[in-house]
């Protein structure tokens, strides 16, 4: 597996960077895209990177925020030909609350629309090809975490805490292990780690990919977090986005070389 960063917070080049995150994948031959963040901007950096974005066979949503899905339709006028796959719980809806104001956060309204001939909505664990799945969450009470991190989903008239129905994990099957893709790790990065264990019985996970969203939380969460990690037996976090550079400073103290840091360009391989 090989996985190619083409967006993320930090650039240690010359390729930009924003507050998002876009990943290209290779696998057994097939090319897979995984978030498209806030603009059009990775494109520019895929062309940069030798990343073919036309060829690219698939294309996955982790979840339905704008920096993760805000660049669909430059992808979708780059490659006239790969679907989309959105958990089935994706929607136009998501808000970010910051004191009593609520923000919208979600996909740009119009575009499920406007590209529906290209969007697949998938229930389940959902084999995208051999050895690639999109798992949702099976953790219950993931609400309480949304209302935390101050998250909120439109229910008709109703905005109620995200309980992140709309965030699917990418899990891919290597010879060193399972390899699992969050994009932003909503709904905890344990929580993650247990359901694609539970998902997969007898199974190693090798490595969680992606951020961890960290950056709003105490010194004492995160070192929480990072013990319940610690306790799963991953051998490699590699984080960036909205994990924040505090928490993943923190993250470093307690998990040491497990811990490894995103940025736009990087590249790696797994297996």
């Amino acid at each position: 597996m090989l996985a190619k960063i083409l967006i993320d917070n930090q650039s240690k080049n010359e390729l930009t960077c924003e507050w998002g995150l876009a990943v290209y994948l290779e696998y057994e031959g097939r090319r897979i895209l995984l978030d498209t963040g806030t603009t059009g901007v990775f494109v520019k950096n895929a062309e940069a990177m030798g990343v073919p974005l036309e060829k690219v066979e698939y294309g996955v949503l982790s979840h339905a925020h704008y920096d993760h899905s805000d660049g669909m339709e430059a992808f979708f006028e780059k490659n006239d030909t790969a679907k989309f796959y959105l958990r089935k719980g994706a929607r136009e809806n998501c808000y970010g609350k910051r004191w009593i104001f609520y923000k919208y956060i979600g996909i740009a309204r119009g575009i499920l629309e406007k590209y529906r001939d290209r969007i697949v909505y998938v229930d389940g664990i959902f084999e995208l090809v051999p050895g690639v799945w999109l798992l949702p969450h099976t953790t219950p009470g993931l609400a309480q975490i949304g209302k935390r991190a101050g998250l909120y989903v439109k229910d008709g008239r109703k905005l109620v805490p995200d309980f992140f129905a709309h965030e699917q994990s990418l899990v891919l099957d290597t010879k060193e292990g399972l390899v699992i893709f969050n994009s932003c790790s909503h709904g905890g990065a344990d929580n993650i780690i247990r359901e694609v264990s539970e998902a997969f019985p007898g199974k190693s996970i090798c490595a969680l990919i992606g951020g961890l969203h960290l950056y709003r939380s105490t010194g004492e969460e995160v070192r929480a977090l990072a013990g319940r990690v610690r306790e799963t037996g991953i051998r490699k976090v590699i984080t960036g986005h909205c994990t924040g550079e505090r928490a993943f400073g923190l993250l470093k103290e307690e998990l040491g070389d497990v811990v490894e840091g995103l940025y736009t360009g990087m590249e790696f391989e797994i297996g």
